[in-house]
């Protein structure tokens, strides 16, 4: 455990500065988180990385030069600085092959919109402790496999397949056509004791600021809530996902 813990202090953000480094590694298939680039630079060079940054769906952001030199950790960046993930990413398929290799039904966790690091380490910590599938994250305004999300995961980064999408609400759709069903977390649903959580189901954790946006809502089959007697309304995402996963727990080892 402690050189795990050395392991991930020495880890930092995966830069990839100056032209040619970033176009070879989008040409290889190397998976880029964010894309920064010098706004108003568009000569030939850069409009071939920022093309393949499409094709790949990563983000892009134009900054100036005074961000770029911020970030850099070269200050030979050449107007281009790659930001990749610090693990692969896994695809749905992968989660689904992994539920059906252990004969469970599906349980994922799908984040909509989780935005800081140590909220996403938490969750996948809790995930992989509670037996779910794997995790299910969005490419736009979330937080990828960071180092910082490795480290706060206490390794079960390594364990538990986290995959990407583009969009969470078409991926839901696509789920839902395999048998699975999902349940969200919010105030304002049917206390998660009065209900059915077994069989394979994705359960929904919303961002930290605003829940669960209204399409990924609506494409939801049931709200759960989670009581609450102190003075404020909400609990952190990460220990939201946890009690709600752990009463999917309870429920599948009662039913089994």
């Amino acid at each position: 455990m402690e050189d795990e813990k050395k392991t991930f202090a020495g880890m930092k953000e995966n830069h990839i500065e100056g032209r040619n480094a970033v176009l070879e590694a989008f040409r290889s298939g190397r998976t880029i988180d964010k894309l920064y680039v010098l706004d108003g630079c568009q000569d030939g060079p850069v409009r071939s990385i920022t093309r393949e940054a499409r094709k790949h769906d990563t983000i892009v952001n134009y900054v100036t030069k005074e961000r770029l030199d911020q970030i850099s950790e070269t200050g030979k960046h050449q107007g281009v600085i790659a930001v990749s993930a610090a693990y692969d990413y896994a695809r749905v398929e992968d989660i689904l092959a992994l539920a059906e290799k252990k004969g469970e039904p599906p349980f994922i966790l799908i984040l909509d919109g989780i935005e800081d690091p140590h909220n996403l380490g938490a969750i996948i910590r809790t995930a992989n402790q509670a037996g779910a599938h794997g995790v299910i994250i969005p490419k736009r305004r979330a937080v990828g496999l960071t180092p910082t999300v490795a480290r706060t995961s206490a390794g079960a980064v390594n364990y538990v397949p986290v995959a990407k999408v583009t969009n969470i609400s078409n991926t839901m759709k696509e789920l839902k056509d395999r048998g699975m069903w999902f349940v969200c977390a919010d105030m304002d649903g049917t206390l998660m004791y009065d209900m059915d959580l077994t069989g394979p189901i994705g359960l929904v954790i919303g961002n930290e600021g605003d829940g669960v946006s209204p399409l990924v809502k609506k494409n939801c089959d049931m709200v759960a809530s989670i009581p609450m007697k102190g003075d404020i309304d909400s609990l952190n995402a990460s220990v939201a996902a946890g009690v709600l996963s752990y009463e999917i727990v309870r429920q599948r080892m009662k039913k089994g």
